[in-house]
């Protein structure tokens, strides 16, 4: 059976899923091989198009955690895996990839006309995901918990009151703890030395973990004054990421040759206020060095205007970057997207482009590097683009996607949020506190490109 289209329910399907975790394997789901280009009027070689998909069965939730720690989830509130979308990383087997869950099942629910975050599974534990893919299915082959340095699970659970949204139940009642540990990840690379990075919306931050997920160290803006974590945090990220977006921190994460990450922040900053933020198309990428701990380069990337991203879209605000993927020395593929439409720009990251420590950098500066509407004629170097491909003009592409791969030079591999099956709104969940599932499966999609990258 195919993947349904978003917003129709789906009928459940049971997957046998044991411990130890070397007997998790999502049922083989039916997915569609396509071939055909989306553009009839142009050349079959002229186009880039889908060339086959597969599709994650059913695992719930609560056995799934419960396998990686014990005890962490007492109520699934039939919740199946979701979420592994975030990201999409090679593994050294073809047909296999890592990927990283975000914060776990979370929704929206207004209560007295304002928006609560809601955590329907507050135990929850963000995870590394290693899945294989064959034929049409999708299949989980080991996982990973993310641990602190005592072991404990870290949480997908906002970390500072007044800086993070405040975390509710699922109905959004009752207000739950806020934790110092907890990460909202989004990006993943493995290192050469098997230890894995990954990107964090909260802090925003950097977050550095062994082979087997445990945090060794976590990186986060000067000034966040971040308390009480079980693990190493350390200030060594611009001062000005503090003004990033509510749950628009670090998504996208690249690994470069040499080993070298480049950052994505997900949406522009907000400078000097959310208005401004909410109106602006120039986010920033940071170069990394793991060697010098210590932020090399910024850059400044600008956004499409949104009806180009999205034709029928006009809310500049719904343009995001979730994945930067290194395809060269110093060249990354950057996503643009709304919630419906992706495309993939080339970028080449020159050294003269560099803006890092800047007057871009000082928050006082006005106008803000968010508040230019051309950058350019400001005398900021705005990273140069070319259009890979529009993901948006391609049939059998789903939405929302996150995690984008190369697996050779003319094929990408792609992978979508499913967001849990979660939908925002009371009626997310039934009379009975059970998940009404949005249908929305998650899909690995194999694109194969027009010219070699």
């Amino acid at each position: 059976m195919s993947a349904p289209v978003a917003g129709q329910r789906r009928v459940r399907r049971s997957a046998a899923v044991g411990v130890p975790l070397a007997l998790f394997a999502a049922i083989a789901v039916t997915g569609t091989a396509l071939g055909a280009p989306a553009d009839t009027k142009q050349r079959p070689g002229d186009t880039a198009r889908v060339t086959a998909t597969a599709t994650l069965g059913d695992i719930p939730l609560g056995t799934f955690s419960n396998g990686l720690l014990p005890g962490t989830v007492r109520d699934d509130r039939g919740v199946d895996l979701g979420g592994i979308g975030s990201d999409l990383y090679p593994a050294d087997r073809r047909g296999e990839f890592w990927t990283v869950t975000d914060r776990g099942p979370n929704g929206q629910i207004k209560v007295a006309g304002k928006k609560r975050r809601t955590f329907p599974v507050p135990g929850f534990d963000p995870a590394i995901v290693r899945i294989r893919v064959t034929g049409d299915a999708v299949k989980v082959v080991d996982a990973r918990p993310v641990t602190t340095r005592s072991g404990k699970p870290v949480t997908g659970l906002p970390n500072q009151e007044g800086r993070d949204e405040a975390p509710y139940s699922y109905d959004a009642t009752k207000p739950l703890p806020y934790d110092p540990n907890g990460l909202d990840t989004e990006g993943i690379v493995r290192a050469d030395d098997g230890s894995f990075w990954l990107a964090d919306e909260y802090g925003p931050s950097l977050v550095h973990v062994s082979a087997r997920g445990k945090v060794l160290k976590r990186y986060v803006p000067r000034g966040l004054k971040l308390r009480g974590a079980d693990y190493p945090v350390v200030e060594a990220l611009p001062r000005v990421l503090l003004h990033r977006k509510v749950n628009r921190g670090f998504e996208g994460l690249a690994q470069l040759p040499g080993g070298d990450l480049v950052m994505a922040v997900q949406s522009p900053l907000s400078l000097p206020d959310e208005e401004a933020g909410e109106r602006s198309r120039t986010v920033r990428l940071l170069r990394f060095s793991p060697s010098r701990q210590a932020v090399t380069a910024e850059y400044a990337y600008r956004f499409d205007p949104v009806g180009v991203v999205d034709p029928g879209e006009d809310d500049t605000s719904e343009l995001k970057t979730s994945s930067v993927v290194a395809v060269g020395r110093d060249r990354l593929l950057v996503q643009e997207r709304t919630d419906k439409a992706a495309r993939l720009h080339l970028v080449r990251l020159d050294r003269r482009a560099n803006i890092l420590g800047e007057r871009w950098d000082d928050v006082a500066t006005r106008p803000s590097l968010e508040e230019l509407d051309d950058p350019g004629a400001s005398g900021v170097p705005v990273l140069r683009k070319r259009l890979v491909v529009d993901l948006g003009t391609l049939k059998g592409v789903p939405g929302k996607i996150e995690g984008v791969a190369r697996v050779d030079r003319r094929t990408l591999a792609l992978i979508n949020d499913n967001d849990f099956g979660m939908t925002d709104g009371p009626d997310a969940f039934d009379k009975n506190g059970r998940l009404v599932d949005s249908g929305v499966e998650t899909t690995v999609t194999y694109v194969r490109l027009p010219k070699k990258l």
